[in-house]
């Protein structure tokens, strides 16, 4: 058991807080959405039928939806990109070390699409699920409460032309951007003992990496 929260402690800790907080989510929402039905008059949700819900789904599959496009597109983007400074950028050539010159020469050896990109394939994969995820729950979502108002419900087309989902997923997706854009530029500047996410603490601003 020691070695395994050695070797483990990061993830388990995440792993952890994920499901507390997803927990505390599921609770919360129910009693916000009974609220709301209550409202307008409409039958209330147990909590197993509200886990099965519409609401929870939508909200949930927003929040992962933006998490792994964050991800994905900060994976590809350093690839290509530098910030002369950050502990999150990979340093440009002219400064590599001859080991780290080799090691991407390795690298740049490997063949095979999926040795080469497999994580940005599955975080791009994850994203298109959570998309998908988000948007059908959006759509069961807002046609029930369409139909609780007396309204008529709306097909995918319709909805596709709708502000509402479009709004869901931008005010997140924009929130993910800046996190990781804060992150990039206080690492030029500001450090932290003992983090990964850090140069050393004697590391000039200018050096670029966290090595």
């Amino acid at each position: 058991m020691k070695r395994f929260w050695r070797n483990n402690a990061l993830s388990v800790v995440l792993l952890s807080l994920f499901v507390l907080l997803w927990a505390g989510q599921a609770l919360s929402g129910w009693a916000v959405h009974n609220q709301e039905l209550e409202e307008m008059k409409q039958h209330t949700f147990g909590f197993g039928e509200y886990l099965r819900s519409a609401h929870f789904w939508s909200s949930t599959a927003e929040n992962w939806e933006s998490e792994f496009l964050q991800m994905a597109a900060y994976v590809v983007m350093t690839v290509y990109l530098r910030q002369r400074g950050s502990a999150e950028s990979n340093p440009y050539p002219e400064d590599e070390t001859p080991e780290e010159k080799e090691k991407n020469r390795l690298d740049d050896a490997v063949r095979g699409v999926w040795k080469r990109n497999s994580l940005t394939l599955v975080l791009a994969g994850l994203f298109g699920f959570s998309l998908l995820l988000h948007f059908w729950n959006s759509l069961r979502e807002y046609n029930l409460e369409q139909l609780a108002r007396g309204q008529e419900a709306l097909t995918l087309g319709q909805y596709l032309r709708e502000p509402e989902f479009y709004f869901e997923s931008s005010q997140n997706w924009q929130s993910e951007f800046l996190a990781v854009a804060a992150i990039v530029i206080l690492t030029i500047f500001l450090r932290q003992i003992g983090s990964s996410q850090s140069k050393a603490v004697t590391d000039p601003n200018d050096q670029t990496g966290d090595a």
